[in-house]
This record gives structure tokens, sequence and C-alpha cells, in this order.
């Protein structure tokens, strides 16, 4: 039984290491921004790998720099209730659920269409968490390690910090990081710059930023945009 017990402990050991590892980095947040994030480094990897060279637009802007439209744009598509949650908002999962349950039933019924488009229930600060720190797989380790990181990111930074480091970092196309990147490829202009309907446009492509490069002018993205736009203004911003 001792070697087993040794192995156990050194186990749990090893894991709280790596736990004090990330609160550690975390902490560090509060006033160093982060030079990038495993999601990033990751598609940078998946770039050179394909010999296409690396493509990274990136550019650092401070909260204030931000147009406010693009940040409740932002908000209001991903996470209206951000200024509110600890992290996790259990209502949004729960909706989540019950949306992909119907698509499943409605697609189980009709076999010839297309596959249901499966919708999660993640928070700005679980989306942070996930991409600043994890790799993409999906397993229930990962998932528990990202709700560790999401209760951690919302304990030792403001709202405000977190979706400014938010913003810095998403992804809005092939090689694309960040508002001022992003707003600067799409519309030739600062992200403080920003309109209303160009933050709106910036925002319903954040689900699919690869795809939605490819089809700007979409009848969907444009519908999806007037559709955010009617609710964005209710947004509440840390």
């Amino acid at each position: 039984m001792r070697p087993l017990l040794r192995w156990i402990a050194l186990v749990a050991l090893a894991l709280l290491a790596l736990q004090l590892f990330f609160v550690a980095r975390i902490a560090a947040m509060v006033v160093i921004n982060p030079e990038s994030t495993t999601f990033q480094r990751s598609e940078a990897w998946a770039q050179i790998a394909q010999g296409g060279g690396l493509r990274w637009r990136q550019q650092w802007v401070p909260y204030a720099q931000i147009s406010d439209h693009l940040k409740r744009a932002v908000v209001a598509a991903e996470d209206d209730n951000f200024v509110n949650h600890d992290g996790v908002d259990w209502d949004a999962i729960e909706k989540a659920w019950e949306r992909n349950a119907r698509a499943e039933a409605q697609a189980a019924s009709r076999p010839t269409a297309r596959a249901p488009r499966i919708r999660g229930g993640s928070t700005i600060t679980q989306q942070l968490a996930k991409n600043l720190l994890l790799s993409g797989e999906r397993n229930l380790v990962r998932k528990g390690q990202e709700f560790v990181l999401t209760l951690a990111l919302e304990q030792l930074l403001p709202k405000q910090r977190i979706l400014e480091i938010y913003l810095n970092n998403v992804e809005w196309g092939a090689g694309v990081f960040g508002a001022e990147a992003a707003a600067r490829h799409y519309f030739g202009k600062s992200a403080r710059q920003l309109t209303a309907p160009e933050a709106a446009r910036l925002a319903v492509m954040l689900p699919a930023p690869k795809r939605y490069e490819k089809t700007p002018g979409s009848a969907y993205l444009a519908g999806r945009t007037r559709a955010l736009l009617a609710r964005m203004g209710r947004s509440e911003l840390p």
C-alpha cells in the first residue's frame, strides 16, 4: 500500500503545484498584461505547421481606449449577465442545454436536415480562463480546471480587468486577435472609433470568427447584427 499512497501523494502535490502556478499567473495579471494566450500560441503553431507562415495581428489597448459600443455589443452577444454573476451563469447554461435538446430533437425527426448548431452557456470569464491557460481539449478534467480558473479570475481580478483582457486577446479572424487589430482589419480605424453598427458586426462574429471573416456580407451576419443593435444598449458595463 505504501507505494500506492506515495504515488497518490505525489499526484496530489503536482495538482496543487499546478493550481498555485495558475493562481500566481492570474494574480500577476492585476498589473501585467498577458503577452499571449495558450489558444493564440496553438493557433500560431498550427499556421506554421501548415506552411503558410505566421500571421499575427494584435495590439494591446487600455480599457478606456476601446469603444463602449464594442464593450456593450460583446457583453450583449456573449454574456449579458456579465457584471452580476460570479463567473458561471447557471441560468444561461440551463437555457443552452434546453435549446440544444430541442435542436437535437428536431434534427432527429428530420434525418435529412442539417446537423444542429450546438450552443454553449460559457460566460466571458469562462472563455477567458479557457483561452488564457488551457488546451483546446474537451473532457471533464479540462472542464473542471476551467471552473477552478474561472473562480480564481473572478476572485483576483475586477470585472473591468477581466473584460479588458478578454477584448485584447479574443480571436476575430485568422491571426487577428484583440479589439484594436479587429477594428483596423475590418474597418481601417482604431477600436476607440468604432460605431455601434461596426461594434455589433464584430460581436456577432465571435462564435466563429474565421468562418464569418470569409463571408462579411452575408445576410445571416447582417440579420444578427441588426438584432444585436436593438438590444446592446441595455447591456451593463463594469
